[in-house]
């Protein structure tokens, strides 16, 4: 495994594990992620998973204090890092959970799935077609909480975003925009064409843990009417 290690502030270390966004590096972040939240350092106060990198907050009074060290509390921590990833046995045959979201497509849940297949000179069909039958992966969650960067869309159904956002886009909306598809776990501004709605709630605060996805999930999208979709909304709740 490659990686790089670089001050961010006084209080953080960043690891970087490759240049690009592909599954290779999302592998090493799955397992490094992993490594951290079984073993996790006495100094660690939290760390923060990204497409290619890993950002761990430490304290540096408590190394100071704790552990009654030399060296900056930077080095100190880099020094235990290099050491843990010796360590370890890394294993790439990390399990993914598949996790199916079912979306209501069209209509007055999905507004702009028109424009995606005008944008693309595919019907409304077609476009479905291909959203439900892409190999689809959770990279991170960020931007808002519970939301879901996901790779692996068809570049037959990309669309640029909206030139002006909307205000308020309804919780559970999935869109596209460029070459990403996504679901809006919460109300939100947003600028992403909309192509349907599903039912499934991806942030429930009061849950341990709020958000259904996390990184390494693989998503299967399916096709519903509109009624199946006000009834699993309904049970749901």
């Amino acid at each position: 495994m490659e990686y790089e290690l670089y001050p961010l502030g006084e209080d953080a270390v960043l690891i970087e594990l490759g240049k690009e966004i592909n599954l290779e590096t999302h592998h090493w972040v799955q397992m490094i992620t992993g490594l951290l939240e079984d073993n996790p350092p006495e100094w660690m106060i939290e760390f923060i998973p990204a497409f290619t990198t890993i950002t761990i907050f430490y304290d540096p009074f408590k190394i100071i204090k704790a552990f009654k060290s030399n060296q900056l509390p930077y080095t100190y921590v880099c020094q235990q890092i290099n050491f843990l990833f010796e360590q370890f046995n890394f294993d790439k045959s990390t399990q993914q959970r598949l996790v199916e979201i079912p979306v209501c497509y069209g209509g007055e849940l999905g507004p702009d799935l028109d424009i995606v297949a005008s944008v693309n000179q595919l019907t409304p069909e077609e476009v479905i077609q291909i959203h439900t039958s892409g190999d689809y992966i959770v990279y991170m969650i960020g931007f808002a909480p519970g939301f879901p960067y996901i790779g692996g869309m068809s570049e037959k159904i990309a669309a640029p975003r909206k030139e002006s956002p909307r205000l308020k886009i309804p919780e559970r909306s999935v869109g596209i925009a460029g070459m990403q598809t996504g679901i809006y776990p919460i109300e939100t501004p947003g600028g992403w064409q909309l192509i349907g709605r599903t039912p499934i709630r991806l942030f429930t605060p009061e849950a341990n843990p709020p958000s259904l996805l996390r990184a390494g999930d693989k998503i299967k999208f399916t096709a519903i009417s509109f009624e199946e979709y006000q009834a699993l909304e309904k049970r749901i709740g």
